[in-house]
């Protein structure tokens, strides 16, 4: 499975392609193996993201999961302040980073 991530150009954002536009959550994330040049080509020249790029990803619970943790950490937010990250009461974040 691939997904593609970039970040927003108005906001810095990490964003995650959802098959029609670009999502703040990685559970929104589709495949788009096959396809990822062409639509990274497309969103970039829209200016909608910055330097969109592929990256493998595998099924967890039923949504994709970045498959190297430095994927991870941009998916989830900062680290040094768990209050912070897009999944603050999730009291298990701490295993789906690593």
């Amino acid at each position: 499975m691939r997904i593609l991530t970039g970040n927003d150009l108005r906001t810095g954002a990490v964003t995650w392609w959802d098959g029609n536009d670009w999502s703040l959550h990685v559970e929104d994330a589709v495949d788009v193996t096959g396809h990822e040049d062409e639509i990274a080509r497309r969103e970039e020249a829209a200016r909608r993201v910055n330097v969109p790029y592929a990256i493998d990803a595998e099924l967890h619970n039923g949504s994709p999961r970045p498959s190297h943790i430095k994927d991870r950490v941009r998916a989830l937010g900062p680290t040094v302040r768990p209050d912070l990250t897009l999944k603050p009461a999730d009291p298990d974040i701490g295993n789906w980073v690593i």
